[in-house]
């Protein structure tokens, strides 16, 4: 089976990694896997598994001025040269992540009518991002999710509360769309963390290190954070790294500087490697506004680093098992998220304890999950052509009997 994973490119992201470690899932198990990306270049081209083939999707490439509107807009811009590449290359299904790239490949294939399946992949709870937007756009932005969501010959959601809101959206039936947690390889995420670090920071053990690692986004809320820290800092030593690169780096730092934090907060940018990082923490922050799942979340647990989490939708209380496996806060609450801080590190939990939950959500059942899908989705499909085939078939020309023999 040749599977193709559209994705807009391979810059940094949690979504990026994780269809990385499908495809190189799927590739191990005898299966084609190309990975086709609106712009193939990135941090992440490196880390691509043997046996998958990178594609660019080709066609104009535009690069939008206002700030937020890149990656989405390039992905749609993008959608006559994804129709073109799909109809070249003939895959037996794509698996597509995120909601650009869902509606594009959703309307590539409608653009000359590609018998090839879809499998959508919701990646987040988008209830709190639309009631952020302005009446219009919220229209909008529901009218075009439900068309994808409803167009797709499957769906799957990467946790359950992103699940029951797409099911909410789209008015699909419960078994419209179907949870698959993220996969962590935490064999690879170990023998990542375990390797050589010589930051300062973490090497002085004396001094607590708090670790954040994400997109500097507003669906983050590192302003709380930011606040948070200044907080529990007032209250003892303390050091903030920042791991990730993003639109909200400069007021960021701004804010930085008005708290008189310069000189224990760093901004590192995109590592390759945060679990190194990860393992060598004193604990790791997610103050996001919503969420889908949160790979940082379990590469943290990967890496037996404590984890502090705001409760949003969605992911953060199903992968820390209702608070048992780390603090969970509520969103936008700096004092809150500030003590959460300083008990985590007064008490911090056990590595084995957290790296065990880590485990759970292995590679292994991800992908056979999602192949197990696929091969359905596949199979529906064909069957929809075969039948649609035979019914356009002209009848046979009948003979007359008194013309035979």
């Amino acid at each position: 089976m040749h599977v193709v994973l559209f994705l807009s490119g391979l810059a940094g992201g949690g979504a990026q990694r994780r269809m990385l470690t499908l495809a190189g899932a799927f590739a191990g198990r005898g299966h084609g896997v190309s990975l086709l990306a609106v712009r193939p270049s990135g941090p992440f081209r490196e880390q691509v598994p043997a046996g998958v083939e990178v594609l660019a999707v080709g066609g104009l490439q535009w690069h939008w001025p206002i700030r937020g509107l890149d990656r989405a807009l390039s992905v749609l811009v993008a959608i006559p040269a994804l129709s073109r590449r799909l109809q070249a290359l003939r895959p037996d299904v794509v698996l597509a992540t995120s909601d650009p790239a869902n509606v594009a490949a959703l309307a590539a294939r409608a653009l000359r009518r590609l018998p090839v399946p879809v499998v959508a992949v919701v990646n987040t709870d988008h209830s709190a991002a639309l009631a952020r937007r302005s009446p219009i756009v919220r229209v909008v932005l529901r009218r075009i999710l439900v068309w994808a969501y409803r167009s797709a010959d499957a769906v799957i959601a990467i946790s359950a509360g992103s699940s029951r809101f797409v099911r909410t959206l789209a008015g699909l039936p419960e078994n419209g769309v179907t949870t698959i947690f993220n996969p962590v390889d935490s064999v690879g995420i170990e023998r990542l963390a375990a390797a050589p670090l010589p930051h300062p920071w973490l090497q002085d053990r004396c001094v607590p290190v708090v670790l954040v690692v994400c997109k500097l986004k507003p669906q983050k809320d590192l302003p709380t954070l930011i606040h948070a820290f200044a907080q529990a800092r007032s209250l003892r030593t303390l050091r903030l790294l920042v791991l990730g690169e993003g639109e909200l780096q400069p007021e960021l730092e701004r804010l930085v500087h008005q708290l008189g934090l310069a000189n224990d907060v760093a901004f590192e940018g995109f590592v390759a490697n945060p679990f190194a990082y990860m393992a060598r923490a004193s604990v790791l922050v997610l103050s996001s506004a919503w969420e889908g799942l949160s790979n940082v979340l379990l590469e943290a647990l990967a890496c037996g680093c404590p984890v502090v989490s705001t409760d949003c939708p969605s992911g953060p209380r199903e992968i820390l098992d209702d608070g048992r496996y780390g603090k969970l806060v509520p969103v936008g609450d700096a004092a809150t998220l500030a003590e959460a801080m300083l008990a985590v590190l007064d008490q911090p939990a056990e590595p084995d304890r957290l790296r065990a939950r880590a485990r759970t959500f292995s590679v292994s059942a991800a992908a056979e999950r999602y192949l197990g899908l696929i091969e359905a989705v596949v199979a529906a499909r064909r069957g929809v052509v075969v039948a649609s085939l035979a019914r356009d078939a002209p009848e046979p020309t009948r003979r007359s009997p008194r013309n035979r023999g």
